[in-house]
C-alpha cells in the first residue's frame, strides 16, 4: 500500500483566528495564567471544527525589533502594546458553524464572570487562508504549525496597492521574495498568507474591529530559530522588499516567540 502524502489528508484549514492582545501593566502573570488555564480552553479549543491552537509573546526584545513603530495592527499606537498573540485553526468549510458557535461561548463566558478585565484587545480578526509555501516538501504542512511548536513567528502584514490583486502579490512571493528567505538561514520553514474576513455583529464588545480592509494580507512566517537570528539582513527587510514590488505596500512587520505552555516564563519580560 503507498504512504500517503502530506497533502492527501482530509484535514484542511480554512479559517484563522488571530487575537493579540495586551494585560495591563501589573496584571501580567494573572493573565497569562487564566488565559492558559481557562480561556484557551473554555474559550477556544473546545470549540467545534477548530482543531488547532497556540501562543506567541512579543517581549521587548521582539518589540523591539518590529516596525514600523505605529501602525493600525497595534491600533495605532506604539510597539509596547500587543504583547500576546493567540492563533487558532478552524477546519475548512465550516467557518459559519464555527463563528456562530464561538459568538455564542464567549458572550456566555462574559455572562458567567469568566472573562478578565485587566486587558485590551490589540488585533482581534478573523481571516481566510489564501495560501501557503513550504521550504521544502519534507517541511511541515500549514495544518500542523501550531502543534510544531516553530520556537520563533514572524507576522508581515502589507495592502494590495489599487490597481494590483493578491494574485499578484502571491506570485511576487512565491517566485521572487521565498525562494531566497526559505533559503537563508534567517529564513522561514513555513508561510501562510491570510485574507481578512467580516466579524459577527454580536461578538463581545470589549473586541474592537481593527481598521483592515479587503486589501489587507497577513503573512504568518514560522520560523525554526529565534526571530532575532538574521534579523538584520532578513525581515528588517522585508518591509522595503514588498514597497519595491511595486505590488503592495507594507503595513507591520513584528517577531513573536513562542510561549512555554504551564510557566509565567516571559512575563516579566513584556516591557
Amino acid at each position: 500500500m503507498a504512504i500517503p502524502g502530506v497533502d492527501d489528508y482530509a484535514i484542511k484549514l480554512g479559517t484563522l483566528l488571530f487575537t493579540m492582545v495586551e494585560p495591563e501593566r501589573g496584571h501580567e502573570v494573572e493573565y497569562n495564567r487564566w488565559y492558559e488555564h481557562d480561556h484557551f480552553y473554555a474559550g477556544c479549543m473546545i470549540a467545534p471544527w477548530q482543531f488547532a491552537g497556540d501562543r506567541f509573546v512579543a517581549t521587548k526584545r521582539m518589540k523591539d525589533l518590529r516596525y514600523p513603530a505605529n501602525s493600525d495592527m497595534t491600533m495605532g499606537a506604539d510597539n509596547v502594546t500587543g504583547s500576546y498573540l493567540a492563533i487558532y485553526w478552524v477546519l475548512e468549510g465550516h467557518h459559519d458553524d464555527w463563528n456562530d458557535w464561538s459568538v455564542i461561548q464567549v458572550n456566555n463566558l462574559h455572562r458567567d464572570g469568566r472573562m478578565f478585565a485587566h486587558r485590551q484587545h490589540i488585533h482581534t480578526l478573523l481571516y481566510e487562508l489564501e495560501w501557503s509555501a513550504r521550504s521544502a516538501e519534507v517541511s511541515t504542512t500549514i495544518e500542523l504549525a501550531l502543534d510544531r511548536n516553530y520556537p520563533g513567528l514572524v507576522v508581515v502584514a502589507g495592502d494590495v496597492k489599487e490597481g494590483h490583486t493578491h494574485a499578484e502579490v502571491e506570485a511576487w512571493m512565491k517566485e521572487q521574495y521565498l525562494p531566497g528567505a526559505f533559503a537563508a538561514s534567517w529564513g522561514p520553514d513555513l508561510v501562510s498568507s491570510n485574507l481578512v474576513l467580516p466579524m459577527k455583529e454580536d461578538r463581545p464588545a470589549d473586541v474592537v474591529l481593527p481598521d483592515a480592509g479587503p486589501s489587507r494580507f497577513l503573512q504568518l512566517h514560522f520560523l525554526d530559530h529565534d526571530p532575532e537570528e538574521g534579523w538584520a539582513e532578513g525581515y528588517a527587510k522585508i518591509g522595503e522588499a514588498i514597497d519595491a514590488s511595486g505590488l503592495a505596500t507594507h503595513v507591520w512587520t513584528s517577531p513573536f516567540l513562542n510561549t512555554v505552555f504551564g510557566t509565567d516564563t516571559y512575563t516579566d519580560q513584556l516591557w
